[in-house]
């Protein structure tokens, strides 16, 4: 088998993923535009091939080095990156190559635009937000008038909370459309709930292979805008109602064998139309693990090893790793430079101990949404992941 990893180097855990099909007989060939010798060495000893293009955004590039694996090794069997940025880079990879393992250029859409999502949760009868594209400012004054203040607006098609912003009044309305972005964008109404994922590893009918729940801060947005301090944790378990609605959100979008990462509001406020404190409501869908190093909280939490299990996946279409009868709260906090804490690195490496599974500068790329220092520990209930949330992020007033 031949599988082309997209920029298999960022993350950098994401060499696992390379290492695992490796040790399943595949042929690993790598598209990215660092130097090789810049490589862990994890990841060179996982590939057969690296290819270094100047720029992974120049198609031409990345064409002609699918082209010469092609020419070198015989027909590729995959290509995929497991990478929010490249995943129409990767549809249309598979288009050119009539690569059948994996989403074609005309499918992407609905995986990519916000506005182009309700209507599969719809077919999976899952509640959404209501939401509309925005195009004049009296065609969103007018939604204003069914769902009312505050709003949510953000790009149609974008990765994460970057570039959204929530509108409080006209004023704050007003001032949005006075600097329209040229792409797109939708208006959502606004609501209070946490976010929980529904992280998931398909086989090619659709089954889960592997299931999570991750519940992260209500507002990533706020995170990103207000450089807040973020933590969020992977839970033991995931409830019942979260995997059946998960489920069925998988089916109506056609997800196969694939790891994927799908975002729900647990309503911390009753919502007429929506549901009732508790209740699980859509947010998005992400064709893609979810980010940072949540795949390996997800390891840690679930006592497994969620990059095998993907890998037998492509090489199985099953599950191979029996399920852990070990299950933990992982726990994620990081820290930025421009705050002062109560309690000193050092501190909370002495205080947490063995409990402490990540600790590490995250990427420049990612300070923005995960922070610049981050910490990962083990926890034993939703309790201690709070406390130690607490204790990494007390501040000097």
């Amino acid at each position: 088998m031949n599988f082309i990893f997209i920029s298999p180097q960022f993350p950098h855990t994401y060499w696992n993923f390379c290492d695992r099909l490796r040790r399943n007989g595949v042929n690993v060939l790598g598209i990215g535009d660092s130097p090789y010798e810049g490589l862990e060495d994890h990841l060179k000893n996982a590939l057969t091939e690296y290819y270094r293009v100047n720029s992974l955004e120049d198609y031409d590039e990345v064409l002609r080095a699918v082209g010469f694996f092609t020419f070198k090794y015989g027909k590729i069997d995959w290509v995929e990156s497991n990478n929010e940025y490249w995943l129409v880079q990767d549809a249309r990879l598979r288009t050119d190559f009539n690569i059948s393992t994996g989403t074609k250029l005309d499918e992407i859409e609905c995986f990519k635009s916000k506005s182009a999502m309700k209507p599969y949760y719809a077919k999976a009868g899952v509640p959404t937000a209501r939401c509309s594209r925005i195009t004049t400012l009296e065609a969103a004054r007018e939604f204003l008038e069914r769902v009312g203040y505050p709003v949510i607006v953000k790009p149609d098609i974008g990765v994460g909370a970057n570039d959204t912003y929530k509108l409080e009044d006209d004023e704050a309305l007003e001032a949005f459309f006075a600097e329209l972005p040229r792409e797109p964008y939708v208006i959502e109404e606004f609501v209070e709930g946490d976010i929980c994922s529904y992280d998931v590893i398909t086989d090619s009918n659709y089954r889960p292979l592997f299931e999570s729940m991750t519940v992260w801060p209500p507002s990533i947005m706020d995170i990103v805008n207000e450089k807040i301090d973020l933590a969020y944790y992977t839970a033991a378990e995931i409830p019942e109602a979260l995997k059946k609605l998960g489920r069925a959100t998988v089916k109506a979008f056609g997800v196969k064998s694939r790891f994927v990462h799908l975002e729900f509001f647990r309503l911390t406020k009753d919502r007429s139309g929506l549901g009732r404190i508790g209740d699980f409501v859509g947010l998005e869908v992400n064709m893609r693990p979810a980010g940072g190093y949540t795949p390996d909280m997800m390891n840690f939490a679930h006592s497994t090893d969620v990059y095998q299990i993907w890998a037998d996946m492509v090489t199985e279409d099953k599950r191979i790793l029996p399920d852990s009868d070990r299950h933990h709260y992982c726990v994620y906090a990081s820290r930025r430079s421009c705050y002062e804490y109560v309690h000193s690195h050092e501190e909370i490496l002495v205080r947490y101990g063995e409990r402490i599974k990540m600790c590490e500068r995250m990427p420049e790329l990612m300070h923005a949404a995960m922070g610049e220092q981050m910490y990962t520990a083990y926890a034993e209930d939703e309790d201690a992941a709070a406390e130690f949330i607490r204790f990494v992020h007390e501040k000097i007033q």
